[in-house]
């Protein structure tokens, strides 16, 4: 049996140990949550970007146990400045409220708050400036909405019925 063969299996049985199990695997929370979760209605295109990946990541609500309210931040920071104080380069900080609930009864299951960012040049065109701004927002935004999935299927599976 070769060393990596080894160590992989070894280090399975360690971590099946202490208690650790796949999120996927039969009674995770990724099988509970999945298309389980609501999000709250997006009002702004960063709250479509980060509801949208979240149904990529947890599959479209079918009939949706969890409710999961939200609440994004995100700062425009300027971060290149020419000597003629122009701004070629802009950095977006954000961050990520957020509640998960069962809907029946309202009881929260879990929260927290997650955080990134971004940046983006502003040295090309107008067009392409507004562009990169564009794709900035949606990348922050799918970051975050990553970052809240994780949270979430991290939460023990005892805590979510």
């Amino acid at each position: 049996m070769s060393w990596s063969r080894r160590t992989a299996i070894l280090g399975a049985l360690a971590l099946a140990a202490c208690g650790f199990s796949p999120v996927y695997g039969p009674g995770g929370t990724g099988g509970k949550l999945f298309g389980q979760v609501r999000t709250a209605d997006p009002r702004t295109p960063d709250d479509f970007a980060f509801a949208g990946r979240i149904a990529e990541q947890l599959g479209p609500e079918k009939d949706a146990r969890f409710l999961l309210e939200y609440r994004l931040r995100i700062a425009v920071v300027p971060q290149a400045i020419t000597r003629d104080e122009v701004t070629t380069r802009y950095a977006l900080n954000g961050t990520a409220d957020f509640v998960l609930t069962e809907a029946s009864s309202a009881r929260e299951v879990t929260r927290g708050q997650v955080s990134s960012f971004t940046s983006y040049s502003t040295t090309g065109t107008t067009i392409a400036t507004m562009a990169a701004e564009q794709d900035a927002h949606d990348r922050l935004a799918r970051m975050l909405a990553d970052q809240v999935v994780t949270r979430l299927l991290a939460v023990q599976p005892d805590a979510v019925p």
